[in-house]
């Protein structure tokens, strides 16, 4: 019983890579595997933008740094294009910057050079079903910046509003001290609190203090009804 990798044609990929050591050593890697066809190389992301233009292949293996323009320009260009051709990713770098910036721009998958040929080889596959493809070191690093709490700024006026809700003002003397109506001191409490993921005064001033968004104050808001106002 045949498998459908053994009916179907091969994939049809090109290579860019600025180092023709590099692209040579892929195209070893690469030449004995059936299942791929390299029908095209390139030392330039500009250079690999027009193979894809010209030959549509199923996907292109990408370097991030490259001359003329980089990894990332070409991706974008290729995702944009009207060419099937999804993008693999293969370079030396994994620092969070790099890695964002390649998916960010559209590639379907990420991997480091050191990965094996089999490795690159189930890439190549996965990316041209549309499949997401990060190596594994890749994977750990934007799980854990997505597990990194996201920093809570305030602007100007939002930070002077909130200090003087610290300072134990009601919105209406919070307004006399800034200038602004009570509607907008309720406007911008309404966004501290979404801000902050608080649901009143108090807890908005405590959280903001934690936080290191505010100075100490001797007092916090105090009153129930001070406490409950917006």
């Amino acid at each position: 019983m045949t498998s459908d990798t053994d009916t179907a044609p091969p994939l049809r990929i090109i290579l860019a890579d600025d180092h023709t050591v590099m692209r040579a050593g892929l195209v070893a890697l690469l030449s004995s595997e059936p299942t791929v066809e390299i029908v095209g190389e390139a030392g330039d992301g500009r250079e690999a933008v027009r193979l894809v233009e010209r030959l549509r292949p199923d996907v292109a293996l990408l370097d991030l740094r490259m001359p003329v323009l980089d990894g990332v320009g070409a991706t974008l260009e290729i995702v944009a294009g009207e060419a099937p051709t999804r993008v693999l990713i293969l370079t030396t770098y994994d620092t969070d910057a790099d890695i964002e910036r390649g998916v960010e721009a559209g590639a379907t998958g990420y991997l480091l050079k050191d990965a094996t040929r089999e490795q690159l080889v189930d890439a190549i596959h996965s990316a041209s079903r549309g499949e997401t493809v990060l190596a594994p070191r890749v994977a750990q690093r934007l799980v854990a910046r997505m597990r990194r709490p996201v920093p809570v700024t305030l602007t100007a006026r939002e930070s002077e509003v909130l200090q003087a809700v610290a300072d134990g003002l009601s919105n209406v003397e919070i307004g006399r001290r800034l200038f602004i109506g009570e509607a907008t001191v309720k406007t911008h409490l309404l966004r501290i609190f979404a801000k902050l993921d608080v649901n009143d005064r108090t807890r908005a001033v405590v959280v903001a203090l934690d936080a290191g968004l505010l100075r100490r104050s001797q007092d916090l808001p105090s009153g129930s009804g001070r406490a409950r106002e917006t």
